[in-house]
């Protein structure tokens, strides 16, 4: 038995990172979690390990592909309880050479996404009295060198997030935003800088006590999604290892 028990849990960008840590850790709670990532490979691998869990292939900037997840979920569970807005995208970018093309991927990604599955989900969600947690980033609440596109999405995501908990005041529905600093995931790995880039501004993102499990960001999502946090809407919680201490 487990805290989540009975729920049913829609998690996005499920297939690595923060995404994966968070469809293990609601299963692990008790939660029925339907993964949404586009990546079939790797998305069926992390569900080889979910046993109370589904899985489907969308692309979060197609407004359709989103539309058919949130069915998928709504057709093969029966209901939705919770939308986990992980799913995200960071190229670090100079931004007098950032094309229109990675400004709009930058956007659709980061917050068209989130706000395609929140209105595809919300009828669902207000029905059964459910939860929205939104991933945003530190980069929503500060600004961060080499990322105008991304710090303006996650920006934009704390205020739609904060937009939808006084719109659904009167509503059980609840709404919540993570902002993780740097964790130990591909996309940090993979990191990338642009050519010439001053290495002093890009560590100014880092935390003094380095990068975080995913896990323990997990732990915070799986939280908000519970019955514990009846009384949490429209906060917004840094999880950066200390990095907003001063």
């Amino acid at each position: 038995m487990g805290d989540l028990d009975g729920k049913i849990a829609v998690v996005t960008g499920a297939s690595s990172g923060l995404g994966a840590a968070t469809a293990r850790l609601l299963a692990e709670r008790g939660a029925t979690v339907v993964g949404v990532a586009r990546d079939r490979d790797r998305l069926a691998e992390v569900f080889d390990e979910i046993q109370s869990g589904v899985y489907t292939i969308a692309d979060v900037a197609d407004p359709n592909a989103c539309r058919g997840a949130i069915d998928y979920a709504l057709d093969t569970c029966g209901g939705i309880d919770a939308l986990v807005n992980v799913a995200g995208t960071h190229t670090m970018r100079r931004t007098e050479t950032l094309s229109d093309e990675e400004w709009s991927h930058d956007l659709a990604v980061n917050l068209d996404g989130p706000f395609f599955l929140c209105r595809a989900a919300l009828p669902h969600l207000l029905a059964r009295g459910g939860s929205i947690v939104n991933v945003a980033s530190i980069a929503g609440v500060e600004g961060q060198a080499y990322s105008a596109g991304y710090c303006a999405a996650k920006h934009g995501l704390i205020g739609l997030t904060r937009a939808l908990a006084v719109e659904f005041t009167a509503d059980r529905l609840r709404v919540n935003a993570v902002c993780p600093g740097g964790m130990d995931t591909p996309q940090v790995r993979e990191f990338d800088a642009p050519e010439g880039a001053d290495f002093d501004l890009i560590l100014r993102a880092a935390s003094p006590r380095g990068l975080m499990d995913p896990r323990q960001v997990a732990t915070l999502i799986a939280y908000l999604v519970g019955d514990d946090a009846a009384a949490v809407h429209g906060a917004v919680y840094r999880v950066d290892n200390g990095k907003g201490a001063g």
